[in-house]
């Protein structure tokens, strides 16, 4: 007895304490967005349920106001790993990388006694070094024939395998099963990042997967049509609409540069009519046809997703691992699917803010909750770490809402506010530039319309929305002035959001100067901003003229 409690004694409490502890496994598609889930109840539920996923809702919790605080890939991903706004974490747009030594999530893991991986799509540039074991596609990586980086004798980049006849969702989780079954230590519990290249544009699913859907007329959001005159703002529209064609990538021939009606008949033959040619139809039936196309696609992604999710959970309950595996499922941010007719995310409208975010753990989270408090992915990380029993630095940001998890209570204090701003001005996909924070019944967008350095500029605007009784945002009611006052309470809590999360614009004061410049919006900042729109919509057409198809910021200018 005497040497069993000598025993006992000798044992760390992190020992103890590891040996109790539940597996993590983080699982993050790109651009899934949440009305693209069967669970969240949207338009396409009927037509593309996706039973895996909506598992995790049925048997655990649910959230409908968890919001990236930057739609785009790697700043999306930066903020999960540590825990940080972008304007912290340095990764302001797609070249953004979080260097080893920093990757908090995966180093704090490992301190807490739990064996990390990281396998699939990565999107930070440099080496995810700071986890146990990683298998990561190369930047973007291939849909077909994928290829990933893992730990060799060569330097990074250059240790290379590759999967030759297989699409990477089943690569990634024939990784992933079988790093569970033979490449971890059974005595530790696991933190793992599984992360799907699907379904990011542009969109190429298995080919088991071409028949589905085939026949099925995709249901159309109203906005795809209705682009209603109170929609939006100069921003987003120009003086007198002229920016209409230039603002916002589209579904339809509205962009003259990008468009998926231009660039989807070359990639997806198939999904258009023999011998198709647009000057054929009209521009209804040409949208439309480019939108069935694009969702077909996309959707197809999401189908071969939810199929291989059904391997891995399955794996989990043979194994009787699933009860004791806190299982998370998210996008990296969410995706326009037509709305608005617009392409792509980047925007702060609900449908590419707005990540999908349900996770189950039957031992402390109660099945079936739909939970309405905001969260942000900064938030993620912690919250994690948190059920890890791990140490959260102090360099983190976000807060741990385990608590809200397991009781369903919103902890005292918690933010009343998503804050959210898009940098990559004007690249790609033609978003300008923009700030703003979500309530739960509000939001409030800023678009400041410049580059980093105050250059390439587009006509700055405000634009509020009332999402208890417009939640697909059609009316902005930031010039009614029936809704003044709550504009003007709307742009202090802006102010004390950017406070908070430590934005003030340090980091780019060329840009933190126009910012400024037009927070009052005042008649003659409105009168300037009609100047801007119109030298933007000359500038543009010189360039289309030009032939400048993807074009770029032009620094300083």
């Amino acid at each position: 007895m005497r040497i069993l409690l000598l025993i006992v004694g000798l044992l760390t409490p992190s020992f103890v304490l590891a040996a109790e502890r539940p597996n993590i496994l983080y699982i993050m598609s790109d651009d899934h967005a949440a009305h693209a889930i069967s669970a969240y109840g949207s338009r396409l539920a009927e037509v593309a349920p996706t039973p895996n996923i909506d598992r995790l809702a049925r048997e655990g919790a649910l959230f409908t106001n968890a919001f990236c605080t930057n739609s785009i890939c790697s700043p999306s991903r930066a903020c999960v790993l540590t825990g940080q706004y972008n304007h912290l974490n340095g990764a302001f747009d797609l070249s953004g990388k979080v260097e080893p030594g920093k990757q908090m999530l995966a180093i704090q893991m490992r301190k807490a006694g739990y064996q990390t991986a990281m396998i699939g799509k990565w999107h930070l540039k440099v080496e995810p070094a700071d986890f146990d074991y990683y298998c990561v596609l190369p930047g973007q990586g291939k849909y077909h024939n994928p290829e990933f980086r893992v730990r060799g004798e060569k330097p990074w980049g250059k240790n290379v395998i590759k999967f030759s006849g297989k699409h990477s969702t089943d690569a990634i989780t024939d990784l992933t099963l079988d790093w569970l079954q033979h490449g971890r230590d059974q005595e530790k519990p696991f933190f793992l990042m599984h992360h799907y290249k699907a379904p990011h544009d542009y969109f190429d699913n298995a080919p088991r997967y071409e028949s589905y859907l085939a026949d099925v007329a995709i249901p159309e959001p109203a906005t795809l049509w209705e682009r209603d005159s109170r929609f939006g703002s100069i921003a987003t529209r120009g003086a007198d609409d002229e920016l209409v064609r230039h603002i916002g990538t589209s579904i339809g021939g509205r962009n003259p540069r990008r468009s998926y009606l231009r660039d989807l008949p070359k990639l997806y033959p198939a999904e258009f009519p023999d011998n198709y040619d647009p000057a054929n139809h009209s521009d209804q039936e040409n949208t439309r046809l480019a939108y069935n196309a694009y969702l077909k696609k996309f959707l197809r992604c999401v189908k071969g997703i939810d199929d291989n999710l059904g391997r891995l959970f399955r794996h989990l309950e043979e194994t009787g691992e699933i009860d004791n595996t806190v299982i998370i499922y998210t996008g990296d941010q969410g995706f326009m699917l037509g709305e608005h007719d617009y392409q792509d995310k980047r925007w702060m409208y609900e449908e590419s803010q707005r990540m999908p975010f349900l996770v189950r753990y039957p031992k402390s989270i109660a099945a079936g909750q739909r939970i309405d408090t905001i969260v942000e992915n900064v938030d993620y990380g912690p919250t994690m770490l948190e059920f890890a029993g791990a140490d959260v630095p102090d360099s983190v940001q976000g807060r741990s809402f385990k608590s809200l998890l397991e009781t369903g209570n919103e902890p005292d204090g918690w933010k009343q506010e998503a804050y959210y701003r898009y940098w990559m001005h004007m690249i790609h996909h033609d978003n300008p530039a923009h700030v703003g924070i979500r309530t739960k019944t509000h939001k409030l967008i800023y678009y400041y319309g410049c580059n980093y350095d105050g250059g390439y500029r587009t006509p700055p605007g405000w634009e509020l929305y009332d999402l208890a009784n417009d939640p697909h945002e059609t009316r902005n009611l930031f010039h009614d002035p029936d809704h003044a006052e709550l504009a003007a309470e709307l742009k202090r809590r802006l102010v004390a959001a950017r406070r908070r999360v430590g934005d003030d614009g340090s980091h780019y004061p060329k840009c933190e100067a126009i910012l400024q410049e037009f927070w009052d919006y005042d008649e003659a900042d409105q009168a300037k901003a009609r100047e801007i729109s119109h030298r933007f919509l000359q500038r543009r057409l010189a360039e289309l003229k030009a032939g400048m198809r993807n074009v770029r910021t032009h620094v300083g200018k």
